[in-house]
């Protein structure tokens, strides 16, 4: 008499969300993609931190994580040699190689470089999610752009940077009504940003009365909502999102001259890059072999 075989226990509903494995195909574009950008980001986008190099010592007034881990004080030697180390260390970690070991190097570098950034008067919230990103890529490992496997520690280190992306917004929506209240949606704020920062694209708005209070409540709306974004599951929703939320940046940018660049490169690592990968290859399979010219 045959005796039946138990089948695995299957894994609990509320693990499924943080381990629902992502292939590694996408882990190696996005990680191409978010160390290719930091040098961008150091010498085209955020010049001002190189500048920090040659103001008095005595500007610098810590964030308290930097006060915590008592970091050094960003003399002009301390922020070229952090400078130069995380570009060339970010430009050899797109590489695909040591993965964990330049990946670590590259987020204490980065997260150093945005202690330099933020420790004079103005702390930005467009860095938390890519921060998360390079945090959570080193536990990943090795991934390759034809890997066709998939991966339960690659679902969890996305996972974590679609909640910093969430976050972001909501956290943004959380601050207007702490810190503004309604009035944020109530009063002139975005008039007075295009009065500031306006573009020709956007100094019409200021003759329809109505429309920019009105973007105002869609925003807040917005950002109140985003939390549902972590039900999108589908890789062509997954699509739409992010076309919709680069599109929102670009239109802001547009507008009045503000782009989030390092969260809007967070946000590309919600799109299933493996299969723009996987259609290459089979392109490229299908492909007829090329004979020899004669001779």
């Amino acid at each position: 008499m045959s005796t039946a075989v138990a089948s695995p226990p299957a894994a609990p509903t509320r693990d499924r969300w943080w381990f629902r494995p992502v292939p590694l195909a996408r882990i190696a574009v996005f990680r191409v993609i978010a160390y290719l950008f930091i040098p961008v980001d150091v010498f085209l986008t955020t010049t001002f931190v190189r500048a920090h190099a040659d103001v008095p010592t005595a500007w610098y007034q810590p964030l308290l994580v930097g006060r915590l881990l008592h970091l050094p004080t960003p003399t002009h030697t301390v922020v070229l040699v952090v400078q130069w180390a995380l570009v060339l260390t970010a430009l050899a970690a797109a590489t695909g190689r040591a993965p964990r070991v330049l990946g670590l190097t590259v987020f204490v570098l980065y997260f150093e470089w945005m202690v330099i950034a933020m420790s004079y008067g103005k702390v930005d919230h467009d860095r938390f999610a890519f921060l998360v990103a390079l945090a959570v890529l080193p536990t990943i490992g090795r991934a390759h752009l034809r890997d066709r496997r998939s991966s339960e520690a690659a679902g969890w280190a996305m996972a974590f940077v679609l909640v910093a992306v969430v976050l972001t917004y909501f956290l943004a929506f959380w601050a207007k009504m702490r810190f503004g209240g309604w009035n944020w949606a109530t009063g002139a704020t975005l008039t007075w940003a295009v009065i500031r920062r306006g573009t020709p694209l956007s100094d019409w708005t200021l003759d329809v009365p109505w429309l920019l209070p009105a973007a105002q409540w869609l925003m807040l709306v917005f950002e109140a909502l985003t939390p549902l974004m972590l039900l999108v599951r589908r890789d062509r929703a997954r699509v739409a999102l992010v076309v919709f939320l680069i599109g929102f940046h670009l239109m802001v940018f547009a507008g009045v001259t503000i782009i989030f660049l390092p969260h809007c490169i967070a946000i590309t690592s919600i799109l299933p890059w493996e299969r723009l990968v996987g259609a290459r290859r089979r392109v490229a399979d299908a492909a007829p072999a090329t004979s020899p010219l004669p001779g």
